[in-house]
């Protein structure tokens, strides 16, 4: 069981189509924390060179994970509890978000699953093309990483439950 801090941040990582943006809001919003979307914080090269069907490479994700690794010293630094999507498919881009009071949340699922719900969305920019390279850079969390794996098998608002119940984390009171 992964270690949550009283103010944790919660990196909500996963292929492109696992559900991070969705669940990771509906955290949020349960827990009353701030939310960064990851793939704002992407430069325009990126997301150009992605909505042309082109994988990123390392030199083209590290401004980006430099980006989100700041948004994450803030909070922690401030004690501020947050939830950030990432793809973080890496180890060692994990490396570069990790730090005291990060938890990672592997949103974990098959081929077929996560394809099913890549062609239910519209209007990313991340075409379904690209899902096979990111399947093949992925790294799943290992047992020496602050980390949580879910199964994206059940909606993604129980999915959200699960992530609260399994770290023990308190709900915001309306």
């Amino acid at each position: 069981m992964a270690k949550t801090a009283q103010h944790p941040v919660l990196v909500i990582m996963g292929v492109s189509g696992s559900g991070k943006s969705t669940v990771a809001g509906l955290l949020a919003g349960r827990l009353g924390w701030d939310f960064a979307e990851g793939d704002d914080l992407h430069p325009p090269s990126n997301v150009a060179k992605m909505q042309a069907g082109r994988p990123l490479t390392d030199e083209d994700r590290w401004p980006w994970l430099e980006c989100i690794a700041e948004w994450i010293r803030q909070h922690t630094a401030s004690g501020t509890p947050g939830v950030v999507t990432c793809s973080a498919l890496k180890k060692r881009y994990r490396d570069v978000l990790r730090s005291e009071g990060v938890v990672f949340v592997f949103l974990d699922g098959s081929k077929d699953r996560i394809t099913d719900r890549l062609a239910s969305r519209h209007g990313h920019f991340m075409p379904p093309a690209l899902l096979e390279s990111q399947f093949e850079a992925l790294e799943a969390p290992t047992e020496d990483e602050n980390a949580i794996t879910l199964n994206v098998s059940s909606a993604p608002s129980d999915e959200a439950q699960e992530i609260i119940d399994r770290l023990r984390l308190d709900v915001a009171r309306p």
